[in-house]
């Protein structure tokens, strides 16, 4: 028998964050009890926990057995699943149908918090994937590449003007702005989707503004760069990305400071005068007049 204070969930989505909150888990002595997303989580996540089981996705009890059994009590959603294959290939088994009969709307915020209350009925606490992984928030301030332009802080303002309101909304994170004018809003197609439609309707030289929408739960879906939205970027020719600081995750730092130098693209982290901060985490503030960062208005 393992001590349950030693077990922690992981209820896997795509990408490298849950290979990375697996990995700050076992350095912090705690043994990783993985259900991955078929078609979404990486498979080599396996070589990184105690165990990976396999769910489709919307199985909710299933999940909720697996950790039990395993005596688990809490856990965290960490890794995307894509909205689109969400939609269409979701198999809701009773517990996701119990779910859906309660709420109102079906909006990722609701949705998720919805969710994690059915695990905490069930024994199950969530907790924040951040909680074991602050080194990857992103810190306030220039972070590479070229200084900004007037114009260019104009943008990231009304980037983050449109991004709070799409947030509040509930739709989405990012914005894409050039020269005063919206080219793309985020939808069920994501980040770097949104970015390359961006791209292709305005060409180059936009600025892409992702931020937490202000009902955020840091609990689940937290914004998240890494190096795939430097690529998009690259294809569309945007050169400004500001992010909101220490609500952001940052995946594979190192190779996205330096891939932003090489395409003199600008990285910025945003502190959010509106939010309560923690200073210790989030750093100075700079103001609008000056560079790096620019607050909201």
């Amino acid at each position: 028998m393992v001590d349950d204070s030693k077990l922690i969930g992981l209820i896997a989505g795509n990408g490298r964050l849950p290979h990375l909150f697996a990995e700050a888990a076992r350095q912090q002595g705690l043994e990783v009890v993985a259900v991955g997303h078929l078609g979404e989580t990486d498979p080599q996540l396996g070589s990184r926990v105690r165990s990976l089981s396999w769910v489709r996705l919307a199985q909710i009890d299933r999940i909720v057995r697996i950790l039990r059994e395993a005596g688990v009590t809490r856990a965290v959603m960490a890794g995307g699943i894509s909205r689109i294959r969400a939609f269409t290939e979701a198999r809701p088994d009773k517990g996701a149908v119990r779910i859906a009969l309660r709420l109102r709307s079906f909006r990722d915020d609701s949705l998720l918090r919805a969710v994690a209350d059915y695990f905490q009925r069930a024994g199950v606490q969530i907790v924040s994937p951040t909680d074991f992984l602050t080194n990857l928030l992103v810190p306030a301030g220039h972070l590479a590449g070229p200084g900004l332009e007037a114009g260019q802080r104009k943008d990231i303002a009304l980037g983050i003007e449109v991004a709070q309101l799409l947030g509040r909304a509930d739709v989405g994170q990012t914005v894409v702005v050039k020269n005063g004018h919206v080219l793309a809003m985020e939808a069920i197609e994501g980040t770097n989707e949104t970015i390359r439609r961006a791209g292709k309707l305005g060409g180059p030289g936009a600025v892409v503004v992702k931020f937490s929408k202000p009902q955020q739960d840091p609990r689940f879906d937290l914004p998240t760069v890494g190096p795939g939205t430097l690529e998009a970027m690259e294809e569309s020719g945007a050169k400004v990305l500001a992010v909101e600081a220490g609500r952001t995750l940052i995946l594979e730092g190192e190779q996205v400071y330096a891939r932003a130098q090489r395409q003199s693209v600008t990285l910025l982290g945003v502190v959010n005068s509106q939010r309560s901060i923690d200073s210790g985490t989030m750093g100075e503030g700079v103001s609008a007049e000056g560079d790096p960062a620019c607050p909201l208005p």
